[in-house]
């Protein structure tokens, strides 16, 4: 199970967390990712639960994130993932291109504790390499929002920079 740590942008505050460590499986039907922040959760906004649906502009928030490329080919998808149990999902045909929804249906979990915890599972029935970029926008109580990626292409905050995409995951083989 590959994890690795979210880095925040070196142009955003936020002092309320230490980190954001993400794990994420690959299984034959999905993508299941885990990402698990700690600090002061309390100082930060996290939306209250919803009922699950589609809905847009959670990155104004506290919004985690996965962007899933197939190895070789321009194309992506990106998954906002909120704390409400909400979720957006848009396919790009290249960088920043396209941005249609996606018919898909992740299931969001959320622990609170110590710290705080959002699991997802995304449907994916692709078997072929895939590349993967990690991120998280926080919301602090201020209103105030840092950028935290895998990798950080130089300049502003940028998701969808191909030099976002820094994991690899595997084939899936049956």
């Amino acid at each position: 199970m590959p994890s690795a740590a979210l880095e925040r942008h070196p142009a955003t505050s936020c002092p309320a967390l230490r980190g954001i460590k993400v794990s994420i499986v690959r299984k034959p039907e999905s993508v299941q990712v885990a990402y698990a922040l700690e600090g002061e959760i309390d100082r930060l906004r996290i939306p209250p639960p919803r009922p699950p649906r589609a809905a847009e502009r959670l990155w104004q928030h506290t919004c985690c994130e996965i962007f899933i490329a197939r190895e070789g080919l321009p194309g992506y998808r990106e998954f906002n993932l909120s704390p409400s149990g909400e979720w957006a999902a848009y396919a790009f045909e290249r960088y920043r291109e396209g941005g249609r929804p996606l018919d898909v249906f992740p299931e969001i979990v959320l622990h609170h504790g110590a710290g705080f915890e959002l699991i997802a599972s995304i449907p994916l029935d692709e078997p072929e390499r895939l590349l993967i970029g990690l991120s998280a926008v926080i919301e602090e109580e201020s209103g105030a929002l840092s950028y935290w990626a895998l990798r950080h292409p130089p300049g502003k905050p940028d998701f969808h920079h191909p030099d976002a995409f820094a994991l690899e995951l595997d084939e899936v083989r049956h």
